[in-house]
């Protein structure tokens, strides 16, 4: 039958569509059928996720303490100017 090929298919058009250069593009992967494998995937995206949430906490945190120390800097030359 000519319906086995169509799922494949559909997804080569679908990524020439989104990606006509052929560019590797995330989350464009063939789809798989194994439950195990898919509930790997998540599992690994979820840890990705963490880290990545996990480090925009970390600069986040930075950013205040680099806007604190420039306050503190700004308020001391702003008590020297005035002696």
């Amino acid at each position: 039958m000519a319906e086995t090929g169509l799922p494949k298919d559909l997804f080569e058009w679908m990524q020439k569509m989104w990606n006509p250069m052929s560019f590797p593009v995330p989350g464009m992967l063939t789809p798989t059928a194994d439950i195990g494998e898919i509930e790997n995937k998540i599992r690994e995206l979820k840890s990705v996720e963490n880290w990545l949430t996990m480090n925009v906490g970390f600069v986040q945190m930075t950013i205040k303490t680099l806007e604190m120390q420039k306050v503190a800097l700004e308020s001391l030359g702003a008590g020297q100017k005035k002696t």
